[in-house]
């Protein structure tokens, strides 16, 4: 399984957040963490490919956002925050080494973090960073392929997956009371405590489970499922509003 991952830029403390974080964020821990994470995902047993830094863009390291995959096609999106709209060129050549793109022009836009992907569903938020335009264009581009695009509103949350994670294609992790009962179909739904919310984003390598360190609750969830969990440092990352898989994309049917 090959899984891209973009380092953390020099201006990450300028990153985007809802609360501007005081103390700043501290860029070296931040850069150590996201070092873990990517040793994590190799011992997972991930071929990891880094596309190259952008120091000049904050928020580069949460690459989840600037494309989805399925039914063995990358959409490139258009990020929600004009900020960020400049991060998808890189991560576009990248992928078009391995898989065919498909492309996403004004006015849609879409974050790769309000999609989440179980077989052959795709379920996409509507959230402040993805747009009707957006969702429009992921279900012209996925839903010829096989796969169905289901839209799902998002509310008192920055993405979709700021609230849930896939564990694999019948099963998902879900924040309490953040989402209606069967939003996920006939997937089995574990529920995460509102306490331990940040740990509802895993990213699932094969048998292992990467969850945020701290939530023994959601490591529990993730052993009784047969995963292994691994715990991930990631307290400094999140203070820029992100969760686990941001920090990835996984390309499941690469072709060399």
């Amino acid at each position: 399984m090959i899984v891209l991952v973009r380092p953390v830029s020099s201006s990450f403390a300028r990153a985007l957040a809802a609360i501007a974080p005081d103390p700043a964020i501290d860029v070296a821990r931040a850069s150590a963490e996201h070092a873990a994470y990517v040793a994590a995902l190799q011992r997972a047993g991930a071929e990891v490919v880094v596309v190259p830094a952008a120091d000049e863009l904050p928020d580069a390291c949460f690459i989840e956002d600037t494309a989805v995959i399925a039914g063995g096609v990358a959409l490139i999106t258009r990020p929600g925050a004009p900020s960020r709209q400049a991060e998808p060129a890189a991560v576009r050549d990248a992928l078009a080494g391995w898989l065919p793109v498909a492309a996403m022009d004004a006015p849609a836009t879409l974050d790769g973090g309000d999609c989440l992907r179980l077989g052959h569903r795709l379920y996409v938020g509507r959230s402040a960073r993805t747009n009707a335009a957006g969702v429009a264009r992921a279900r012209a581009v996925f839903e010829p392929l096989g796969v169905e695009v289901i839209e799902v509103p998002v509310a008192g949350a920055l993405h979709l997956k700021s609230v849930c994670s896939p564990l694999g294609d019948d099963a998902v992790l879900v924040v309490e009371g953040a989402l209606p009962s069967g939003t996920f179909g006939d997937a089995h739904e574990l529920v995460v405590p509102a306490a331990e919310a940040p740990a509802a984003n895993a990213v699932v390598i094969g048998g292992v489970a990467l969850v945020s360190a701290g939530f023994a609750t959601v490591a529990r969830l993730v052993a009784a499922l047969g995963l292994e969990p691994v715990a991930i440092d990631n307290r400094e990352l999140r203070r820029a509003d992100s969760a686990l898989t941001c920090l990835s994309i996984i390309v499941p049917d690469a072709r060399r």
